[in-house]
């Protein structure tokens, strides 16, 4: 099923209407363990090195030399312009460190294209950067349909960078033998966790806090959570953003304030990343986690925004979902600043509103050229997409292109987008009606547990043969086996931790 098409009959106009069905989850919600994902960097390395370098054949200083530890410190703050040609130059000179850099830009660009790129440039610095082979194991662990053989490769490699002293290596590991058991048959994902505990590796217990996101166990271990990122806080700055999840969680305000003003004063300090305070600002402001600080929450976003862009359009999204906040033109002003600093997410919440004409007029137009500026970079943006073509907001139906994108969608996790295919599959706008297809992608559609998937499930399933069931039973366990167990969840993309001096993983 990797490959789906549909027959086309005659087109059907459509309006811009925002029904039932439009509803998706907004992502960048609460985070899991890590908020959104985000590049790695590699460690500082000294300018002095390079210095000594060019001194050896003249006295002209450093000043045209390229330098890693501006890259490093360009990268934090978002500036991936300089960073990576700072990273380019130390790469083709052969610094390993450098290349590492260079690749966790190209990861960060969630281009397939590039993350196939950077898969090359990991693998040229395995051989001697410890830190190289944890990236490029990580990047084995999340990569979509990977096979048999590069899980062993992503256990062998991670192993090896921890027993060369690496760390954010036993969590991705964690994740390889939750996320493909068939693999690891001898491994017992609860049984290695718990050995780790015992020997008292610090990241043992984040590997405890995946394991509970994992199987959806967390609200039943909150005082467990609580426990490991107290203990964890000061040396692993994710933590943050788990308590913040607790406190609100179970309602403790007072606890809640008291973990803010302690971030605050580490991230004056330097100690904090600006991409942690976002992210613990996302908390606040996710009504689905409990009572919500929405006014705290912008007030964080705020202070950060101006070195961290990424948090103009968390200040966007949450004067959406709180629209007291401010008014369109602050919006703007936000979305402004995030596009200026090419944020996808930008152009996806542009999108969004054209889309749906909530705070500017709707325009299919306009929105399908920023969700297209935001495809290959924001899962939700193939969605949108695939909605446009489905319902002929352009004027008629695109049915092809519309199941490409909501295919696309599907697979990479978003959860409304099976129940639009089916959707597509079944209503036969501007398509022939499909009812095998309809029904596997219904029954794909059951993981939402709504009251729409639920019935569409069922009326799509009753006219079927018990032939035709077994069939559509067998298209939907293969429609599963190319997206992987979990491969494109939130949990994958959430659960590799940040490194030491704010360095973000995979």
């Amino acid at each position: 099923m990797n490959r789906i098409s549909i027959t086309t009959s005659a087109s059907v106009g459509a309006g811009l209407a925002r029904d039932a069905d439009d509803s998706v989850h907004q992502l960048h919600r609460g985070d899991a363990i890590a908020g959104k994902p985000a590049p790695t960097q590699s460690r500082a390395h000294s300018a002095a090195v390079y210095c000594a370098l060019a001194l050896a054949v003249s006295l002209a200083g450093c000043a045209g030399l390229p330098d890693q530890r501006l890259a490093n410190e360009a990268l934090k703050r978002g500036d991936t312009v300089t960073a990576q040609q700072n990273y380019q130059q130390l790469a083709d000179l052969g610094y390993s460190e450098a290349q590492v850099g260079l690749a966790d830009i190209q990861v960060s660009t969630r281009d397939p294209a590039q993350i196939k790129q950077a898969e090359v440039t990991y693998r040229a610095a395995a051989d001697t950067s410890p830190r190289a082979q944890a990236r490029l194991g990580r990047l084995l662990v999340a990569k979509p349909g990977s096979t048999e053989a590069e899980h062993h490769e992503a256990e062998g490699l991670l192993k090896k960078a921890f027993a060369n002293g690496e760390g954010n290596t036993l969590i991705p590991l964690a994740m390889l033998y939750l996320q493909y058991p068939h693999s690891f048959p001898n491994v017992n994902a609860q049984q290695q966790i718990s050995q780790w505990q015992a020997a008292g590796y610090p990241e043992a217990g984040l590997a405890q806090v995946l394991l509970y996101r994992t199987q959806d166990t967390y609200d039943q271990h909150l005082d467990d959570v609580e426990r490991i990122c107290k203990a964890a806080l000061n040396t692993t700055d994710i933590c943050y953003v788990e308590l913040a999840t607790v406190y609100q969680k179970k309602a403790e305000p007072e606890k809640q304030a008291e973990l803010l003003k302690q971030m605050e004063a580490g991230y004056s300090r330097g100690t904090v990343t600006a991409q942690r305070v976002d992210s613990v600002a996302r908390v606040l402001g996710d009504s689905t986690l409990g009572k919500t600080d929405e006014k705290t929450a912008q007030a964080l976003l705020e202070k950060i925004a101006p070195g961290y862009p990424a948090s103009w359009v968390s200040l966007a999204q949450l004067l959406y979902d709180f629209p007291e906040l401010g008014d369109v033109d602050q919006m703007m002003k936000y979305l402004d600043n995030g596009r200026a600093a090419d944020q996808p997410r930008a152009e996806l919440l542009l999108g969004k509103l054209y889309y749906e004409g909530k705070w500017v007029p709707a325009d299919a137009k306009a929105a399908e050229a920023h969700f297209q500026k935001a495809v290959g970079k924001e899962v939700a943006a193939d969605y949108y997409l695939g909605q446009i073509y489905r319902r002929g907001y352009l004027g008629k139906v695109y049915p092809q292109k519309a199941l490409d994108h909501l295919l696309t969608a599907a697979r990479n996790g978003q959860n409304s987008a099976d129940f639009a295919i089916a959707q597509l599959f079944s209503q036969g706008k501007g398509t022939k009606p499909d009812p095998l297809n309809a029904y596997v992608f219904s029954q794909l559609a059951k993981a939402q547990d709504t009251p729409e998937a639920n019935d569409l499930a069922t009326q799509l399933e009753a006219p079927l043969t018990p032939e035709q069931r077994a069939q559509g039973q067998r298209l939907v366990q293969q429609e599963l086996a190319a997206r992987g167990t979990l491969a494109q969840s939130t949990l994958q993309l959430h659960a590799l931790d940040e490194e030491e001096e704010g360095e973000e993983s995979l």
